[in-house]
């Protein structure tokens, strides 16, 4: 039997699918779609593509963005915006390595604890 391919609802679902256009992306954040493109410039978020050729966001992208759009409208340069939420997203990344790594310490892991130092 092959395998069954994905509901419409699954996809919907799915915070990496690429399912809102510029147009709306930038409608959604209450920003022009240059800020989006700058984001890009920067590194921030890369846009899927349509067979058009067409910039698709996520629901993820656009969270990382609202964040990008909170940091400038305080006055933030969007060059250093990007930077503050890509070493947020670091700093997140590594607290959750440490938090696994302490848990596989406490359970005993001596191979854990070697990697931790």
């Amino acid at each position: 039997m092959p395998p069954r391919s994905p509901r419409p609802t699954d996809i919907l679902d799915d915070d990496d699918y690429p399912a809102y256009t510029m147009g709306r992306a930038a409608e959604m954040l209450g920003a022009a779609p240059a800020f989006l493109r700058a984001l890009g410039e920067n590194r921030l978020i890369t846009p899927l593509r349509s067979d058009g050729g067409h910039r698709r966001y996520s629901r993820y992208q656009l969270r990382i963005a609202a964040r990008a759009r909170e940091l400038v409208d305080q006055g933030t340069k969007i060059e250093d915006a990007c930077r503050i939420v890509i070493l947020e997203d670091q700093l997140e990344e590594a607290r959750r390595i440490n938090v696994e790594y302490r848990r596989a310490a406490e359970q005993g892991n001596p191979q854990a604890t070697e990697v931790s130092r």
